[in-house]
């Protein structure tokens, strides 16, 4: 396995450099990762290309004994050393700022400052070392040899690594796994390959690795912030849902409010609108009216009667038959309603359901005498359903009507004062209340 790695680590680190690029090319021009950690992860991923290169180029030197061999072996040598703490130090900067986002913290740790001293002291080492050869140094052949403090410069990065681990592991619990497990590699595989790479000369492991990791720190940052922009996403939805249902649950509660209010004033019309309501949606949905329609007509049916607001009392409340000016001013609440509720231009079908209401299909209704198709969808189903709330309702002048005696007078008014569709259902429905349950209760009743 080592000779393996011998033999093709060159071509390995090539193709991981190249990869490196690619990735900070993607890293640079996203849109949906913050310009800081970007920022960050695009310098990993740089360095960790140019350290690639540089430690190719320290195998392909060593030995050769020319002017650009000697300076080549050199430099290179000296940038990879170098660059493996640029890669550390970034990475050091994007923990701090990830932690302090994500896992809560309140002030910044000191191992990350201790990480930095000890970056910083490495380097100083290492700029030594070209002088005093204490980490390695160059034999006549102009080959790389390790010195006496060799295993200092595995120490320094060792430290640092643990450092860095010792935080993730601390913070764990704040993180998710999308958000744990690169940081859980990129602080412990180095550790490992260091630690092998002390006893085995002439293999790159621990900056193989560590540019591994730093790969699957760009793929999993990718990940992670998609991951982000959906949950983002889904909590939109989530609020415009709550919004619509908090807008629609208003709207319901203003509706009862002002149908309360209508109702005040006839002392003989308790939860008629209500009921209208109730009849409207029912035939609505066996119609197979949509959720969202159905909510509609519910809502227009319950301010159907709005414009009665506009009608003097002693009018409503007539104990006994009305005259023709009286009756002429009821056949008026219709205008009145759309007048009203023709404001409300986000939910135009409010001021339908109340203007069409008491048209008829045979074109002999009010206010504007519509006939057939003519009358508005929602208008024909409140105008059964409010027929027969007014036949199975108690009236000053009569009682409820028995369920026989409404049946005949729907039936009667299919074609001419109900559309036959909406009336049919509406005769299914009573079909099926055999106990008659649909009419006025007492509770809906007037007390005297």
């Amino acid at each position: 396995m080592l000779e393996f790695l011998r033999e093709h680590q060159q071509n390995m680190m090539m193709v991981l450099a190249g990869v490196c690029f690619v990735m900070s090319g993607f890293v640079l021009f996203s849109r949906t990762i913050s310009t800081k950690r970007r920022t960050q992860l695009f310098v990993l991923g740089i360095s960790a290309m140019m350290l690639l290169i540089f430690d190719r180029h320290a195998y392909q030197f060593r030995g050769v004994d020319t002017p650009a061999g000697y300076v080549m072996v050199r430099l290179c040598n000296f940038m990879v050393y170098s660059l493996t703490l640029v890669v550390m130090w970034f990475f050091n900067e994007y923990l701090e700022d990830f932690l302090m986002q994500h896992a809560e913290k309140e002030r910044r740790s000191h191992r990350f400052l201790a990480a930095r001293i000890l970056m910083i002291t490495d380097e100083i080492l290492i700029v030594l070392t070209q002088f005093t050869g204490f980490y390695y140094y160059f034999d006549d052949g102009n080959y790389y040899q390790r010195g006496k403090g060799f295993l200092l410069c595995f120490i320094f990065p060792l430290t640092i690594t643990a450092l860095q681990l010792s935080q993730v592991y601390e913070h764990r619990k704040y993180l998710r796994p999308i958000q744990s497990i690169p940081l859980f590699l990129f602080t412990s595989l180095p550790i490992i390959a260091t630690v092998v790479q002390v006893f085995v000369y002439g293999l790159s492991l621990t900056n193989i690795t560590l540019v591994s990791t730093v790969m699957v720190l760009y793929v999993f940052a990718i990940i992670e912030t998609d991951d982000e922009v959906e949950r983002a996403h889904q909590k939109e939805i989530e609020l415009l849902r709550n919004e619509e249902h908090y807008m629609r649950s208003l709207m319901v509660q203003t509706a009862y409010a002002f149908s309360e209010a209508i109702e005040a004033k006839d002392k003989y019309t308790n939860g008629h609108s209500r009921r209208v309501a109730d009849y409207s949606m029912k035939i609505a949905r066996l119609a197979g009216k949509s959720d969202k329609e159905c909510r509609e007509v519910y809502i227009a049916a319950l301010l159907h009667d709005v414009g009665k607001i506009g009608i003097p009392n002693s009018i409503i409340n007539k104990p006994g038959k009305l005259s023709e000016e009286e009756y002429e001013a009821i056949r008026q609440h219709p205008t009145v309603g759309n007048q009203i509720l023709s404001k409300i231009t986000v939910a135009d079908y409010l001021s339908i359901g109340a203007h069409y209401h008491h048209e008829r299909i045979d074109g002999k209704g009010y206010p504007d005498g519509l006939k057939g198709d003519e009358i508005p969808d929602i208008a024909r189903i409140i105008a059964v359903a409010d027929a027969y709330d007014a036949m199975t309702s108690k009236r000053s002048y009569r009682d409820v009507l028995p369920q026989e005696a409404v049946r005949d007078e729907i039936i009667k008014g299919l074609g001419t004062q109900f559309d036959n569709t909406y009336g049919r259902i509406m005769l299914k429905m009573m079909a099926e209340d055999i106990e008659y349950r649909m009419r006025e209760s007492d509770e809906d009743m007037p007390q005297d």
